[in-house]
């Protein structure tokens, strides 16, 4: 397996395919899930002719299962360490719910000439949780039922996400399939459960306000409007407005984990942003 070591000795894991002298492409996971979610989009940019990376978030899939750096600080760092230590330049950051929240991070701070274009999917910035000024967010409560039901049954917990509002499969007339199902629980729990208890604060908690108002890069924000994990008036219609360069394209009727259910209608569009 290809891994890095950050400076307090956490292994994160990594794929890297494609030409190393082409254009690179990091993808970056949800919560608690891994680099594996990607695995539609990095086959299909590697027939693109694109470089496609991604990693495991620490705590997360084949890297360390860490007690501790589990917040988004650390997880932008661990993505300097990996992009410094691949050398990647002009690359494209492409981040998912969770992952949106850490590319932020990350872009707002990157080294200049490290990133070209950022991506947000289903993201959590600004911010999540229900506070003074965000009074449009979800209750903390919501957040606490999340970190009980892991204690309680990670297990079952991780069955029950998928099955119901992640993927939109509650929804009358949905689709359902049980393999994403099964493979978003495969990847749950592959991880740390001390990880994955911590990360809930980490994406609910963290403002992300000033992150995005720093990028100055070309921000593509992508969003279904029945996502019912990260509710689209508090995250999309919110961010677009404090970035500089950005351009929000939102997606009627599709669920949160929209690049799994409908990577027809999702990969084009990135496509077309990361080529223009």
């Amino acid at each position: 397996m290809s891994t890095i070591t950050t400076s307090d000795g956490t292994e994160i894991f990594y794929k890297d395919w494609g030409p190393k002298d082409a254009t690179p492409i990091v993808f970056h996971h949800g919560w608690p899930l891994s680099a594996d979610d990607w695995d539609n989009q990095m086959l299909f940019f590697l027939d693109e002719g694109y470089r496609v990376i991604a990693h495991d978030r620490r705590g997360h899939g084949r890297s360390s299962q860490t007690d501790t750096g589990n917040e988004m600080d650390t997880y932008a760092a661990d993505v300097a360490a990996l992009t410094a230590a691949l050398d990647l330049k002009g690359a494209i950051h492409v981040g998912h719910s969770t992952g949106g929240g850490e590319v932020a991070r990350y872009v707002a701070r990157a080294e200049p000439g490290r990133v070209a274009k950022a991506v947000l999917i289903g993201a959590v910035p600004p911010v999540m949780v229900k506070k003074d000024s965000n009074p449009e967010g979800l209750p903390l409560e919501v957040f606490d039922g999340f970190r009980k039901a892991l204690v309680a049954n990670r297990a079952q917990f991780y069955i029950d996400v998928p099955t119901g509002p992640f993927y939109g499969f509650n929804r009358d007339g949905a689709t359902v399939s049980q393999g994403l199902i099964d493979n978003w629980w495969r990847q749950g729990m592959m991880g740390g459960a001390k990880a994955h208890f911590d990360c809930i604060k980490a994406f609910s908690e963290t403002d992300f306000t000033e992150d995005l108002k720093a990028i100055d890069v070309p921000v593509l924000v992508m969003h279904g409007t029945d996502d019912q994990i990260v509710p689209i008036d508090d995250s999309a219609r919110k961010a677009i407005d404090l970035l500089r360069h950005g351009t929000l394209k939102t997606y009627d009727g599709l669920p949160h984990g929209m690049c799994a259910t409908h990577p027809d209608v999702v990969n084009p569009d990135l496509l077309a942003f990361i080529a223009e």
